[in-house]
């Protein structure tokens, strides 16, 4: 996720390709957004708008991870699909190699995460942007995105809150956490964690926003080596305590066989949701078998566990119908959790042994900057 030294280069594929996104294969359905205003974070801003899409219509802001760009990541992820479906708009800020070589966003530097600077700006900027050329819905205006992409959506959620209704990170960590690269490596591991009101208290210092929070859906594999998952914890920590929830949710069940828990409002609405996959990886939950439910395509951070996380996150945030029968009867906060998911999960998929990870690993030991 962090910024990479300079020297560190991949190794290349056949026809000088990236063993992370073959070029050749990716469909890229995205248009430019030019002219979005000023640019402070030097990021790219790409779209995807449905054809006739009515005035009013919702936006879904989605932040890639590192090694992968806007298009890697709409193909794997589903997004534009999704959208043409049910009528959103997507917007795809994306980092250029310029700003970082491995293509993360910079969530863990302070000239970019602080509000009316860096890239955090030219988010902002893009998102004013998009809503006013195509008659966008600002009330129904929603963002997530994995690894840096979730580091960098709790950015923005802390930020720029006034901005969006909800927020979805899939292996990020909490806002606040790292403002340099050693810290940044120490928060993926989970060491930078802290108890729920100081948590809070640097959300609240990112902005002067005295409006309702954003609410928030948090995903996480529970065998993530890259973002442990105990910074999916701390991530409700924080969230929960911004909104004055208790410590314990109201509501334990299961979607498609992993567990959930949910924070309720008074109406029984979710204000806070956590999923654990049971089993996976570094990655985006993906559901890709056949059927009209399902969307995008298995790859690198792209991993099948027969759960569409951007159906489930559309789901959450209004958008969009969730699959049919993924959930298991809920549970009240009072009777025992469910059991962790699967005992042997659809798909695990190990840190590998070879190739362009194991690389950047080894690289990033030798510096010191990675145990």
């Amino acid at each position: 996720m962090p910024r990479i030294i300079p020297r560190l280069r991949l190794p290349r594929a056949a026809r000088g390709k990236s063993r992370f996104a073959p070029r050749a294969a990716v469909r890229d359905r995205l248009s430019d957004l030019p002219d979005f205003g000023p640019n402070p974070g030097n990021l790219r801003a790409r779209c995807y708008v449905p054809a006739d899409l009515p005035a009013g219509a919702p936006l879904v802001v989605v932040l890639h991870g590192c090694t992968q760009d806007a298009a890697v990541y709409d193909q794997g992820s589903g997004w534009s699909a999704l959208a043409g479906r049910h009528g959103f708009a997507l917007l795809y800020p994306e980092q250029q190699r310029a700003n970082n070589p491995m293509l993360c966003f910079n969530w863990f530097q302070a000239e970019d995460t602080a509000r009316g600077r860096g890239e955090a700006a030219s988010i902002a900027n893009m998102v004013e942007a998009i809503q006013a050329r195509h008659a966008l819905d600002p009330a129904h205006t929603f963002v997530t995105g994995l690894s840096a992409g979730g580091a960098m959506t709790m950015v923005m959620l802390a930020v720029y809150p006034e901005l969006f209704a909800a927020g979805a990170p899939i292996a990020g960590v909490a806002f606040g956490c790292a403002d340099s690269v050693s810290d940044a490596f120490q928060c993926m591991a989970g060491r930078g964690s802290g108890d729920g009101a100081a948590l809070a208290a640097s959300v609240r210092r990112a902005s002067r926003h005295a409006g309702p929070w954003p609410r928030l859906q948090v995903w996480q594999g529970s065998a993530d080596t890259t973002v442990v998952p105990g910074n999916a914890d701390t991530i409700v920590r924080q969230w929960a305590a911004l909104h004055g929830l208790p410590d314990e949710p109201n509501r334990f069940d299961e979607v498609a066989g992993f567990p959930r828990r949910a924070w309720l409002d008074g109406s029984g609405a979710p204000i806070l949701e956590q999923l654990s996959v049971t089993g996976m990886a570094h990655g985006v939950p993906l559901a890709t078998g056949d059927g009209d439910e399902a969307i995008g395509a298995a790859g690198a951070h792209m991993l099948d566990v027969g759960l569409s996380s951007t159906t489930e996150i559309a789901a959450f945030f209004g958008i969009a119908r969730p699959a049919d029968n993924r959930a298991a009867a809920p549970r009240a906060a009072t009777s025992k959790p469910p059991r962790a998911g699967r005992t042997e999960p659809r798909l695990t998929q190990a840190p590998p042994a070879h190739g362009p990870q194991a690389v950047i690993e080894r690289a990033l030991r030798a510096a010191g900057l990675m145990r």
